[in-house]
């Protein structure tokens, strides 16, 4: 009888199983906390749940034994995580077209409402994983002319992220951009956590609690 094949991906119910005896405070709160500070980044399948190949898993495991024995700050985590991690290049049209498995069509339509923006003739990596999203929501109906409450959100927010850095970019001393740039990724990565938590507040207070020990998926 032949060896069952390993697994190429797993859920969040499972990969909280596979740590929980190591590290018994490691919730679904805290897996989606580090992964909007940018320590991690699941895959998603096409209907937008979270999937954690045996790298991600690893990588959990180094962050939090690193919080849990060295008492390493996440930024200082992040940094030694992204040592080695090559720099994500821009995206050519076509290749955004392939990545995201979407159409000329498709692609025009999301540009039309702001939700894809390019900078020259080429987008930003990050487009690949908007344009899943946001293919996701189509299945539940969400079509991009809805979407454009999250485009005007996000311009409120990088204007005030825009505001807060602004002294540090009206200082005249070397490396004062650079300063400017990763306070703005980590204002950024705060204003995440806080937006998440506060939808799943909402949602709480809607009768749309999530399952905090189960298998959510997302």
């Amino acid at each position: 009888m032949s060896a069952e094949p390993a697994r190429a991906y797993f859920g969040i119910g499972e990969v909280l199983a596979q740590l929980r005896a190591e590290f018994p405070d490691i919730s679904v709160s805290k897996i989606r906390f580090l992964e909007a500070e940018g320590l991690i980044q699941p895959a998603r399948s096409p209907s937008g749940y979270r999937r954690f190949g045996p790298a991600d898993v690893d990588r959990l495991r180094y962050i939090l034994t690193a919080q849990r024995d060295r008492y390493l700050p996440l930024r200082v985590i992040k940094d030694q995580l992204d040592i080695d991690r090559p720099a994500a290049s821009p995206l050519t049209r076509s290749e955004l077209l392939d990545a995201a498995g979407i159409d000329e069509r498709g692609l025009a339509e999301l540009e039309e409402f702001g939700l894809v923006r390019r900078s020259g003739r080429h987008y930003a990596p990050e487009a690949v994983e908007a344009v899943r999203a946001i293919t996701a929501l189509g299945r539940y109906g969400v079509q991009a002319r809805h979407l454009r409450v999250l485009r005007a959100s996000a311009e409120r927010e990088t204007a005030l992220i825009e505001q807060v850095v602004a002294p540090i970019l009206r200082q005249r001393s070397p490396g004062a951009r650079d300063r400017a740039a990763t306070s703005a990724r980590d204002i950024a990565a705060l204003v995440l956590t806080v937006h998440a938590a506060l939808i799943e507040m909402t949602l709480a207070d809607a009768g749309f609690a999530g399952r905090e020990h189960g298998d959510t998926g997302r």
